[in-house]
């Protein structure tokens, strides 16, 4: 009302990334609101949940702008990716953190969208382990929070649609996505007569529900690892193969070797160290320490890799005393029996700082 001019953020995976919701909102926005000017950050990417949101969000949404309205979604990609608990409480609460710590004014959306598994849940009385965290941190936080996978549910128990013929899919078909911009239109009309009668608020930090939130989240370039041995920076790397990729994670610097033997080191400051790979058809198995631990061995292969690079999220260690570290890691000769080699391709170090 004010100035005129709005950053709207929206933060996700394949649901947000596809055309759909989004584009409703954005349209709706600037219908409502035809003397602001708009910056909308489109910042969805297949594929990924929270804990990549947490350490992304720094460069895909934070360095791009001021953001006065954020909508955040990891619930459907954290099941389906199996992400750990632990991560998942890690990451959520460490995202809301990062937000409002660079802009205590932001405006945080959170949604739990559909999926079969999250139906059948609450079919079965049970509200699923993602959206209950959801729901959680938008409670300790005070921010606002759709439930789109218990009112999807809801309304099919109600028999006003059915997931078979009309949802369709968890990528939803037109009209499910219609759905999700129905309910968010209405939280923001009412949001909008809410604000009528109230001023602008600055949003205090709670004291963290969960110790050592991947609060401080960030991209380390590749080129600061160090001591290769059959590791090379590819500048422009592209697939050999003719395996699918990810728009973000294809001609861009990797640091990869695909022999057994081939190692790393990469020094770091922070609690928490992880990877951010490509893990297509020939991924391999990595061995890794922090601080001369004992090592620990993590298989690169997805069930998706076979017929794509996949961007994957690993965090090898948290937890850490807060300082200087040292990760090293190294390809073992074994592998996945569905891999057709021993590669590994890191796009991204992760660190909490």
């Amino acid at each position: 009302r004010e100035k005129k001019e709005l950053t709207v953020a929206f933060l996700g995976g394949s649901i947000t990334q596809n055309p759909g919701w989004k584009d409703k909102v954005v349209q709706y926005l600037q219908e409502a609101y035809p003397q602001t000017i708009f910056h909308f950050i489109y910042a969805g990417i297949a594929s990924l949940g929270s804990v990549p949101h947490a350490f992304r969000l720094q460069t895909d949404v934070l360095d791009k702008g001021r953001i006065d309205l954020l909508f955040v979604e990891a619930a459907v990609n954290d099941l389906v990716n199996q992400t750990p608990a632990a991560q998942q409480q890690k990451a959520m609460e460490g995202i809301i953190r990062h937000a409002l710590t660079a802009n205590p004014y932001m405006n945080i959306v959170l949604m739990a969208f559909a999926d079969e598994d999250k139906t059948r849940d609450y079919d079965n009385g049970k509200v699923p382990a993602e959206v209950a965290l959801h729901e959680q941190m938008a409670k300790h936080y005070k921010l606002s929070f759709i439930n789109l996978a218990q009112e999807v549910q809801l309304r099919i128990a109600n028999k006003e649609f059915t997931w078979k013929d009309d949802f369709k899919d968890l990528h939803p078909s037109p009209f499910g996505q219609e759905i999700y911009f129905q309910t968010i239109k209405t939280l923001l009309k009412n949001a909008a007569r809410q604000y009528k009668r109230e001023a602008l608020t600055r949003i205090p930090l709670p004291a963290a529900k969960y110790k050592n939130v991947y609060d401080n989240g960030k991209y380390i370039n590749v080129d600061k690892a160090a001591s290769f041995k059959g590791f090379a920076v590819n500048a422009n790397w592209q697939p050999g193969d003719r395996a699918g990729t990810r728009a973000g994670f294809v001609n861009v610097p990797v640091v990869e070797a695909n022999r057994p033997g081939s190692s790393l080191s990469f020094t770091f400051t922070g609690n928490a160290v992880g990877i951010a790979v490509v893990a297509g058809p020939d991924a391999g198995i990595i061995k890794y320490t922090v601080d001369d631990k004992p090592a620990k061995i993590i298989d690169l292969y997805t069930r998706w890799s076979g017929g794509l690079h996949l961007p994957w999220y690993l965090v090898l260690a948290d937890d850490l005393p807060h300082g200087k570290h040292v990760l090293k890691i190294g390809i073992i000769g074994q592998k996945n029996k569905a891999s057709q080699g021993n590669a590994c391709r890191i796009v991204h170090f992760l660190v909490n700082e």
